[in-house]
């Protein structure tokens, strides 16, 4: 009978919320794809086309910028279902965004790391900086890729059981299958501290010590310079970390407790599911944060963008000037003819 009890709390707990996830996720993602397309994209194409290959962060860059885009490509599915609280697709696709959403979290994540790490390793030790060689990064993007796609398997596998009973339900709505306690503390585990306090620790100590490096050695006005566009980017990298991923993995912990129903207190659990749909929502920003990164930290990239984004513009400038010119000359032409036409009928 208490058992009935407490789960009917967790119930009213759990329906309590729903509203306000459906209305918070379609605006933050309505909020987030045009300029996380447009930015992401721009970024993307800069860097594959114009930036010099002598520049060490770029392999890292352009992974990054890959994963948010995959991301940002899904939103519109995501806007329509918390717009229309209707799935009209296949199940697949729906775990396939449901997917994404993770792959780009720790993707992001692990991609970030290495841009503060390489750019704090290289100030630190520069003779090694010129030895080191591209394909090392390659090896090292497509290592992430292949650990942290197995490694977010298992988030839509164990949202993946309510599908066939409920097609028309995806992301917030699908079930959370139950799984013993040693996985969930493994899942936490993995989640935590390889996810997200391995980097937290790694950053903070390219932080420390990129800003020591500052302080300590009395460098040539050119190279003091590099050592500040080196702070700049490794703060830039912690300032997207602590915004986007902090709150959620701080939830993380509570939020698996909740759904497997280790809790019985209704305020704590409407807490923790209220806090797990907004950090959800502020690490959906890292597509839009990630490339000011690019833009504000890197002298190339900002350079080649304002650029060849320049020459874009001036283009489109020019099109629509000649399409009015265009469009003038026909209605010259059209004036003409008429004139003519009332000519002839006159004689």
């Amino acid at each position: 009978m208490g058992s009935n009890s407490t789960n009917s709390i967790r119930t009213k707990c759990t329906d309590l919320q729903v509203s306000f996830q459906y209305s918070l996720y379609a605006t933050t993602y309505i909020l987030i794809f045009i300029p996380g397309l447009l930015a992401n994209s721009a970024a993307l194409w800069v860097l594959c086309r114009f930036i010099s290959k002598k520049n060490k962060a770029i392999i890292f860059m352009i992974n990054l910028s890959v994963a948010d885009l995959a991301h940002v490509l899904s939103l519109p599915l995501r806007i329509y279902y918390y717009i229309s609280h209707h799935w009209p697709f296949q199940k697949a696709l729906c775990l396939l965004c449901f997917y994404l959403k993770y792959l780009n979290m720790y993707a992001s994540i692990y991609f970030l790391t290495c841009i503060s790490l390489q750019r704090c390793f290289f100030l630190l030790k520069p003779f090694r900086a010129r030895n080191w060689k591209r394909r090392y990064d390659v090896g090292i993007s497509a290592a992430i890729w292949i650990i942290v796609g197995t490694a977010c398997l298992p988030l839509p596998i164990l949202r993946s059981s309510d599908l066939t009973n409920h097609t028309e339900s995806c992301f917030a709505d699908l079930g959370f299958q139950h799984i013993s306690m040693a996985s969930s503390i493994g899942m936490i585990t993995i989640a935590e501290l390889g996810g997200f306090f391995l980097p937290v620790v790694i950053i903070t100590y390219c932080t420390w010590k990129t800003r020591k490096s500052l302080q300590e050695v009395q460098d040539p006005p050119q190279n003091t310079k590099e050592r500040k566009k080196a702070l700049w980017m490794v703060l830039m990298c912690a300032v997207v970390f602590i915004v986007c991923f902090t709150p959620y993995h701080f939830n993380f912990p509570f939020f698996m407790m909740v759904k497997q129903h280790v809790f019985s207190n209704c305020s704590l659990i409407k807490s923790t599911l209220c806090f797990h749909i907004i950090s959800l929502c502020l690490a959906n920003l890292n597509c839009c944060l990630d490339p000011i990164v690019y833009y504000f930290m890197t002298s190339e990239f900002r350079d080649r963008f304002s650029e060849h984004g320049g020459l874009a513009l001036q283009s489109c400038v020019r099109c629509k000037d000649s399409a009015l010119e265009i469009h003038h000359r026909k209605e010259d032409l059209q004036t003409i003819s008429l004139e003519i036409l009332n000519d002839s009928k006159t004689l």
